[in-house]
C-alpha cells in the first residue's frame, strides 16, 4: 500500500506545496512545530533515507537546501533546522524547521493548529521565494 506521502505525490491527497522538481517535492507539515515547517520528500517511495540511491539522495539534499533558502527569506528566523527521523511515515523525508531557539526543534512539543487559510498563506509566502 502506498505511503501517505506517495498518495500526496500522486495527487490523491492535497498538500500545501512549496516547490517540486522531477525527483522531489516540498510541502508544509500540516501539524507544524512552528510556522513554516516544511517536509521535503523524494517522489520515489523509499522508507529509509539511507536506502536512497546516491543520485536521489544527493538530489534530495540539494533540493532541501534550495527550499531552506526560500523558507529563510519568507519566515523570520535565525536558522533553518534539519531533522531526519523517519518513524512516523514509511517514506524518506527531511524536516526543515525555522528556528529562533533550540526548543523550536522539540518534536515532543505541542504542534501548532493552523487554519487552512493560514497554511495557504504560509505556503504561498515561501513558494514565492523559491528560486530553485
Amino acid at each position: 500500500m502506498a505511503s501517505l506521502f506517495s498518495r500526496i505525490v500522486n495527487g490523491e491527497i492535497p498538500c500545501y506545496k512549496i516547490a517540486e522538481n522531477k525527483d522531489c517535492l516540498a510541502f508544509l507539515d500540516i501539524n507544524p512545530l512552528v510556522k513554516g515547517h516544511v517536509l521535503v520528500i523524494p517522489k520515489k517511495e523509499v522508507d529509509y533515507i539511507f536506502d536512497l540511491d546516491d543520485q536521489l539522495y544527493q538530489s534530495l539534499w540539494l533540493f532541501s537546501k534550495q527550499v531552506s533558502h526560500a523558507i529563510k527569506k519568507a519566515i523570520p528566523c535565525k536558522r533553518i533546522g534539519i531533522a531526519v527521523i523517519g518513524l512516523e511515515v514509511p517514506h524518506a523525508h527531511i524536516h526543515l524547521i525555522p528556528m529562533n531557539r533550540v526548543s523550536d526543534m522539540n518534536f515532543a512539543s505541542p504542534k501548532l493548529s493552523l487554519s487552512k487559510e493560514e497554511l495557504q498563506e504560509v505556503a504561498e509566502k515561501i513558494s514565492k521565494e523559491f528560486t530553485g
